[in-house]
């Protein structure tokens, strides 16, 4: 029996493992892939309060080691579902089913609370033959497999601070990179989009969405429709990366944690859920901004919520 069980070991994650143990608390953190999470493919970080500098790989080791250093426990396994029990001495706790990474069935934990940071994951581009060309030619993490098509031509897909982050470090590596994009305008950061304007091996392909993935059994190219025009484009490339924005996977505890309509934990910045002893922190919390800062400081308060909560039962 733990006194937290913290699934996910993302930065929120990480970050309530952290306070949990300094709170003197027992802690298990529960990963079904490595921690980390987003923020390791992230290849500079720049707006982490105290650290001018660093990189996504650096500062999650440090997180990670910190963490363990002050007794948290970690385990590998996929959270599949919640359920609450009562103990001898009548009080709460949690028993959290897992599986392995085939779908067996894992051990179970048991635990007074439960935090919830789950993360989100990629969102799909939506096209025929994508699921079978992943690792082929599709990816959704430039700074991943972008090294594999280094003076190849690529295409980088969506407008925000992903897309452009993608974008600026295969300018770097690759011969040529399309830039598309649905709207004239692009959402992320202007100081990014300015730099981009100015390398040489970027094109943006502006008003323009993805119809088609062309090649096989590794894509050869994409092709494009203008969709103010109709106008459609081949576009010779040998990757393409996704950056179409994240999507959470919160389904399997929605019986103890209220969802959203886009499946995000329906949580303010308390970090409560509507059943005692079940928290929530993170990408994967229905909030405004989700940025580096604002996981941890949910990991945070989602922590010291649990240790009240464990000292009042």
């Amino acid at each position: 029996m733990h006194d937290i069980l913290i699934v996910g070991a993302g930065p929120a994650g990480l970050t309530s493992a952290i306070y949990g143990a300094r709170g003197g608390k027992s802690v298990l953190i529960l990963e079904k892939l490595s921690y980390g999470g987003q923020i390791i493919n992230t290849p500079e970080v720049e707006n982490y309060p105290g650290t001018k500098h660093t990189s996504g790989f650096e500062l999650a080791p440090s997180m990670y080691e910190q963490a363990t250093s002050l007794g948290a426990e970690f385990a590998y396994g996929e959270a599949s579902g919640i359920s609450k029990e009562t103990d001898s001495e009548g009080k709460p706790y949690f028993k959290v089913s897992t599986k392995n990474a085939i779908g067996e069935a894992g051990p179970d934990y048991e635990s007074r609370t439960v935090i919830l940071a789950t993360g989100v994951q990629s969102r799909p581009l939506g096209l025929p033959r994508e699921e079978r060309l992943v690792g082929a030619g599709i990816s959704y993490c430039a700074t991943c497999d972008g090294a594999f098509f280094r003076g190849k031509d690529v295409a980088v897909l969506g407008g925000g601070n992903t897309a452009l982050e993608d974008a600026e470090y295969m300018a770097d590596i690759a011969n040529k990179v399309y830039l598309v994009h649905r709207r004239s305008e692009f959402r992320g950061d202007e100081i990014t989009v300015r730099r981009l304007e100015e390398k040489p091996t970027v094109e943006f392909v502006l008003d323009s969405v993805p119809v088609e993935i062309l090649g096989e059994p590794v894509v050869s190219g994409l092709k494009v429709k203008n969709v103010k025009t109709d106008e459609e484009r081949e576009l010779p490339v040998n990757a393409i990366f996704v950056a179409y924005g994240k999507v959470p996977e919160n389904q399997n505890f929605s019986e103890v944690a209220e969802l959203d309509k886009a499946g995000f934990f329906a949580s303010g910045e308390s970090c409560l859920t509507g059943t005692p002893g079940i928290f929530v922190a993170g990408d994967a919390r229905a909030k405004t901004r989700r940025q580096l800062v604002t996981a941890t400081a949910d990991g945070a308060v989602s922590a010291m919520s649990a240790i009240e909560y464990i000292n009042t039962i």
